[in-house]
């Protein structure tokens, strides 16, 4: 049986934040999932805290590539990239839905199996006030669209967590309602497995319920005071007055009711970009690479 190199690329969420484990470490759903594969796996993790789209063409796809171009055996990448986009100031769909483009296409070149995933929407885990909520869900569901589409161009091994059934319960995240708990992670895993498996690929399910005792109340509160308060701080000069701005716009317009013009700016936005994305030539699908 050959080894299995599987590269994992993304922000927070696959580092595996959420998933600590007794030496401190994280483990999270990308490392989960390659320990579930029936195969000898090479993992790599080029993750990084806070990325976005556009970063991980410059920071993780080059380690990325190499490794998958000079692995002796079959491969797998995951993608699983772009909340982080929504949540700036900056948020551009076109160009965060090309960035998205480059990275899978480049990852799909290379022979990989290449995973990704619909984004959850933010707003609903943090509980915001109707009119921030509605904003971030556009941004969400735009870049997933986006995602979907290249999904269907490139053949990826796609979650839609978005409309999981399971998603959004509350025990499915940690302290801080962004990153997965264990039971999160573990639900990303087992269901990229079962889509794997569906796809011919030997991979034993593995167990939904957490390994790892959950981190105490107090270890929790320290966190947000610590490492949580910072991740607000850090975003605070762009996303929130940017998010300001756009509930007095959502407010603006849902008092003329005009809410509707907003769903199709976002709606046209979604389908330029996709349409410019499908228009990128790009070379022939390379031979499925069979796993297991």
């Amino acid at each position: 049986m050959s080894t299995v190199r599987f590269v994992a690329l993304g922000d927070s969420i696959t580092v595996g934040l959420g998933d600590p484990m007794p030496n401190r470490t994280w483990r999270g759903w990308a490392a989960l999932l390659a320990g579930s594969l029936d195969s000898d796996v090479d993992f790599h993790n080029v993750a990084e805290l806070g990325a976005q789209t556009h970063t991980a063409i410059s920071r993780q796809l080059p380690n990325a590539l190499g490794l998958l171009r000079h692995a002796p055996g079959p491969t797998i990448a995951a993608a699983v990239i772009g909340v982080n986009d929504t949540l700036r100031g900056s948020f551009d769909l076109n160009r965060t839905g090309r960035a998205m483009h480059e990275v899978v296409h480049a990852l799909h070149q290379t022979g990989a199996v290449v995973l990704t995933c619909g984004l959850p929407d933010p707003g609903r885990m943090f509980g915001l006030p109707r009119p921030l909520a509605r904003q971030l869900a556009r941004r969400v569901r735009a870049v997933n669209a986006v995602t979907e589409a290249l999904a269907g161009q490139y053949g990826t091994v796609h979650f839609d967590a978005s409309n999981h059934p399971e998603t959004y319960e509350r025990r499915m995240w940690s302290v801080d309602r962004l990153h997965p708990s264990e039971r999160g992670h573990r639900l990303l895993a087992r269901s990229f497995g079962t889509i794997l498996r569906e796809r011919g690929m030997h991979v034993r399910d593995l167990d939904p319920e957490p390994t790892n005792p959950p981190p105490t109340r107090l270890a929790s509160l320290r966190w947000l005071a610590t490492k949580g308060t910072k991740w607000v701080l850090d975003r605070s000069t762009d996303l929130v007055p940017n998010l300001i701005g756009l509930s007095m716009v959502e407010f603006w317009h849902g008092v003329r009711g005009l809410t509707a013009r907003l769903d199709q700016r976002i709606t046209a936005d979604i389908r330029s970009t996709i349409e410019a994305i499908e228009s990128i030539e790009t070379a022939p699908a390379p031979v499925w690479n069979r796993i297991g």
